[in-house]
């Protein structure tokens, strides 16, 4: 395939995207989905370039509901996990990364140097923790689960803050739905 076949497959599929904002406990959040699954997630205090889409009727209005509905009961304490079609864009290595963080369970942490162990090479480190900066979906592949060699809680891209009261929140789970 040339790359201007290639250019085009790739806007082609922009274009058939739709998107939702929502309000939460921690702000407006904003999802955005294709026909494949859920893309993107924007949590409050991003910069995002680009408006709403109108969305459509059919498979990706629902899914963005089903999305939106599934991220207030995490919020809310009541769900520990998402079941969703995801559809995250990365690189090979990106989306190697993004797999193993989605499997850190509910209220666990991992480190980078675990992850990078995980992926056979502990000095990639600093490269997964590009890679958690870079997570589309944060909240469904849980990069705020992701700390520190010491413990300490290290970038987010949605800064420390909302690591930290994401974190919060999973470790009080009085109100979790068992």
């Amino acid at each position: 395939m040339s790359r201007k076949n290639e250019k085009t497959k790739k806007m082609s599929t922009m274009t058939n995207s739709a998107a939702l904002s929502f309000d939460t406990s921690l702000g407006p959040i904003r999802l955005q989905a294709d026909g494949r699954g859920l893309t993107r997630i924007v949590l409050p205090g991003a910069q995002v370039s680009g408006q709403c889409t109108a969305l459509p009727a059919g498979p990706v209005h629902s899914l963005l509901a089903e999305a939106a509905r599934q991220i207030r009961e995490y919020l809310a304490g009541k769900r520990t996990d998402f079941s969703l079609p995801l559809a995250p864009f990365g690189t090979h290595f990106q989306l190697r990364v993004w797999e193993i963080i989605r499997e850190i369970p509910w209220g666990r942490t991992m480190t980078y140097g675990a992850i990078a162990l995980q992926l056979g090479d502990r000095a990639k480190a600093r490269a997964v923790g590009g890679a958690a900066h870079a997570n589309p979906l944060p909240l469904v592949i849980p990069c705020h689960r992701v700390i520190g060699s010491d413990g300490s809680l290290t970038g987010f891209a949605y800064g420390l803050a909302m690591k930290e009261q994401l974190l919060k929140l999973e470790r009080d789970d009085s109100n979790l739905l068992r």
